[in-house]
């Protein structure tokens, strides 16, 4: 318990305890991380799913992967910043647990994806093979359930 004291007393949490301005901004980036993890991950699940086949993969997925990266990369610094301000509180959230195991689950399924020879086949103009399929369909409920928790955060 002294390590999470200790995460609610660095300068960042103080900072964020003292000035609303910077609780706004850092809030701010972290909604703008979502935003381009979601905004990129789900128009590209969708077309691993399947659909909209007449859009090259090669030419979209370059692109949607790098804004979710930099997305989820923004996402977890500011995320994990903003527990800094009440750390015990949000390891007693439910909520807040769940958005941690999802997210988790999210990240690994990320890397089940990427680390597939179907998914490079796929990439390179090959056929979508259904695990490519199924990991990609998860892949979007996964990271729509992450923002659900979220959401659901404040309301515990």
């Amino acid at each position: 318990m002294q390590f999470v004291e200790w995460i609610g007393a660095w300068p960042g949490a103080l900072l964020l305890h003292r000035s609303g301005t910077a609780y706004l901004l850092v809030n701010a980036a972290h909604i703008a991380g979502v935003g381009l993890l979601i905004g990129g991950i789900l128009p590209l699940d969708v077309r691993l799913a399947g659909l909209f086949r007449g859009v090259p993969l090669a030419a979209i997925a370059p692109l949607l992967s790098r804004s979710a990266a930099i997305g989820v990369v923004l996402a977890i610094a500011t995320g994990l910043w903003l527990f800094s301000v009440k750390p015990v509180e949000y390891l007693a959230n439910e909520a807040f647990l769940w958005k941690m195991a999802l997210l988790a689950v999210a990240l690994a399924n990320v890397v089940l994806q990427h680390r597939s020879r179907h998914y490079r086949l796929a990439l390179a103009g090959g056929d979508l093979h259904p695990g490519v399929r199924l990991t990609a369909c998860c892949s979007a409920v996964l990271w729509l359930a992450v923002l659900v928790a979220g959401r659901w955060i404040g309301f515990l």
